[in-house]
């Protein structure tokens, strides 16, 4: 028999006891989404949410990317971008597998020549600053969600 290990409900608020901290992230959100097409930051943060299972993250992307006028299907079919055809353009799928190798690094260390050739044929240089910065930024911020397991909102 396994035994199970009681999850604690409440965990703490990095906001109130690490406001610089959480402060720094917010700066680093802004820098990150200068120059950067905002519906394509929301597919990033929905990806890289998706792999890290940030469920609050997921929940408040996929809100901001239907307020951008996103559609219900890009949304669900984002995890399966690969699968989708002409659903989503080039930039998007290098933005998207640029941000699946930097999420979860394949070996654990690196992000391949083909998928970084890729992202910088579709972007210029300052863009690919951006998008690359975007993948980093949201996955300190879940890594913050998971860590003190914040919870999604129950929209009704």
């Amino acid at each position: 028999m396994t035994e199970t290990l009681s999850r604690p409900t409440t965990r703490i608020n990095l906001n109130r006891v690490s406001p610089e901290v959480y402060e720094a992230m917010v700066a680093l959100n802004n820098a990150a989404a200068k120059d950067l097409d905002p519906g394509l930051a929301e597919l990033i943060k929905i990806r890289a949410s998706q792999l890290n299972h940030c469920a609050f993250c997921l929940d408040m992307h996929t809100h901001d990317a239907r307020k951008r006028g996103e559609t219900e299907q890009r949304i669900y079919l984002l995890s399966a971008w690969r699968e989708a055809g002409d659903l989503y353009a080039e930039p998007e799928k290098a933005a998207l597998a640029l941000t699946e190798e930097m999420t979860d690094l394949p070996g654990g260390d690196h992000v391949s020549d083909e998928v970084y050739a890729r992202a910088a044929e579709a972007f210029g240089e300052r863009e690919l600053g951006q998008v690359i910065a975007m993948v980093l930024t949201i996955n300190a911020w879940n890594r913050i969600g998971v860590t003190t397991r914040l919870r999604a909102p129950r929209r009704h």
